[in-house]
């Protein structure tokens, strides 16, 4: 091939790498970086004695476990940075959604359908159970109610816990206490008050996976360069010696 042929090759190599690595759309429930700003903060102090099954009967979750829940909102973003802390659930998850926690549109002493799903804390065990991240909207849940025909998170968005944040729960499900083992409803917090240790550490960890991600484009730029110079070296040195031959 000749070095024009080479150059362009590894050009349009690196061009459509590019192409692919920025054109890639979005999924439901997109784990991004943390906002530079949030338009509102919550939190719910979940105790098993908030818990009500899906008829909205008290239902008694595990005793002696507790949970806290904080969310932090960029209404504008669609964006959501939780940080969740449960103490005292034991026993494995369990919920027919695509994760055994959430936030349900539900007021106190009331059910309601799950709106999102954040993944479930870890580690399993008697110990503390942590999950922190930040996720984008559009917002699924991978569970379609009796009656209807969407996800229950179909067309939510965050202004909605905005606009009334007491019309919302936390919970978690576990095997032994699939009604929920905690429950607790949100109140808002001023943004500036919220104490991170989750958010921001997941969110450090939504990086470093981002820029592995980004690591074989960046490969692939720095290798176009590396072989667009050798191969003008090699090109400059092949003339070099044909000139040298010509003359003698």
């Amino acid at each position: 091939m000749s070095v024009r042929g080479t150059a362009a090759a590894v050009v349009g190599g690196t061009a459509a790498a590019l192409m692919l690595f920025t054109a890639a759309p979005a999924g439901a429930d997109t784990p991004v970086a943390e906002p530079d700003s949030f338009t509102s903060a919550f939190t719910a102090m979940a105790t098993p004695d908030q818990v009500l099954n899906g008829e909205g009967v008290a239902t008694p979750g595990q005793p002696g476990a507790m949970g806290t829940f904080t969310l932090r909102i960029n209404s504008d973003l669609d964006i959501v940075c939780y940080d969740i802390a449960l103490d005292g659930v034991t026993g494995d998850y369990m919920s027919p959604a695509k994760t055994a926690t959430h936030l349900h549109q539900a007021a106190a002493g009331a059910a309601g359908p799950p709106r999102l799903a954040f993944p479930n804390p870890t580690p399993i065990g008697d110990g503390p159970r942590t999950s922190s991240g930040c996720m984008q909207g559009p917002f699924t849940t991978g569970l379609t109610p009796a009656g209807a025909s969407a996800d229950s998170g179909t067309g939510f968005t965050l202004d909605q816990i905005e606009a009334n944040p007491a019309g919302f729960a936390a919970d978690t499900h576990t095997v032994d206490f699939s009604a929920g083992a905690v429950r607790g409803q949100l109140t808002q917090i001023p943004v500036g008050s919220v104490a991170t240790g989750g958010g921001g550490a997941a969110l450090a960890a939504a990086s470093d996976s981002a820029s592995s991600s980004a690591v074989p484009v960046v490969g692939a730029v720095a290798l176009g360069a590396i072989v667009l110079g050798a191969t003008a070296i090699a090109g400059a040195t092949l003339v070099a010696r044909r000139s040298g031959t010509a003359r003698s």
